[in-house]
């Protein structure tokens, strides 16, 4: 039974001022496959690309905010650059976590793309879906309440397939 379960990570990190030091990794199951939705990524078949994945995140995203009552959040240029360094990182290193390429956090990485109000951020390996990724996170406390915090204002999403073929993902939201 146990070799029928995937093993996954996932920490969300979110400002020291707000919650203290950041999460431990909490461990989700995914979701169990379902057929092929707009919302849940192209058939096994079609072209599975970083940037599709990325924009059905997004879309997924805004999607729990409303459900949720917080308003939707705009797509940020250099949020969305500050994830997709990090799931690159992590997919050309297999090193998964908040620290990236040289001890980077997801707060210099921002502020290295040009974005000084950074809220939060979230990581995930393993999930060959966006609906499988946002299934895991919204099912983590952690991670689920950096997407539903309704004060944050953008966003940016990322994800980059490693050669191995495991995708990496994350999110980073900010105040602005």
């Amino acid at each position: 039974m146990l070799d029928s379960v995937r093993r996954l990570a996932l920490v969300a990190a979110v400002p020291v001022a707000l919650l203290g030091p950041a999460a431990a990794p909490a461990l989700a199951e995914p979701a169990a496959p379902t057929a092929p939705t707009a919302a849940t990524g192209p058939s096994p078949t079609g072209p599975t690309t970083s940037q599709i994945l990325g924009e059905e995140v997004v879309t997924l995203t805004n999607e729990e905010r409303v459900r949720a009552g917080c308003p939707a959040l705009t797509v940020d240029e250099e949020l969305t650059v500050a994830s997709v360094r990090q799931s690159h990182y992590m997919a050309a290193t297999g090193d998964f976590g908040h620290f990236g390429w040289r001890g980077s956090t997801f707060r210099s990485r921002s502020l290295a793309a040009g974005y000084p109000a950074v809220a939060g951020e979230n990581v995930a390996y393993g999930f060959s879906s966006s609906a499988e990724v946002m299934a895991a996170w919204m099912a983590s406390p952690p991670h689920r309440q950096n997407i539903l915090n309704c004060a944050a204002r953008s966003f940016g999403a990322g994800v980059q397939q490693a050669v191995n073929g495991t995708y990496y993902w994350t999110q980073v939201f900010g105040w602005r």
